[in-house]
């Protein structure tokens, strides 16, 4: 027979914040953008990382042809710019996903 208490006790316990990564800038950076229309992500994606340079490159596209996934590879000088680009592709109403 299970230990329920236990089981309760350990799903109940606060869990631990994971550390925040230790990334040194300048650095590349990849972000994977997913929408239904690769023309028009490859477009945000541009705008977003201005005025860096950034290169975007099809990743997968779903087998019925709906969703693209594109690589968008750059080098961010820091923190902020990388936090930027992501809330402007985040925020997009034509991005479904960015990881």
């Amino acid at each position: 027979m299970k230990n329920y208490a236990m089981i309760l006790k350990t799903k109940n316990q606060p869990q631990e914040t994971p550390e925040r990564p230790d990334i040194d800038y300048p650095c590349i950076w990849v972000y994977k953008v997913i929408g239904e229309d690769s023309a028009l992500l490859r477009e945000i994606i541009t705008t977003a990382c201005a005025p860096l340079d950034v290169t975007v490159s099809l990743s997968h596209s779903s087998s019925k042809g709906k969703y693209h996934s594109l690589n968008a590879e750059l080098l961010v000088p820091d923190e902020d710019f990388r936090l930027k680009i992501y809330e402007s592709l985040r925020n997009n109403p034509a991005v479904k996903i960015v990881l």
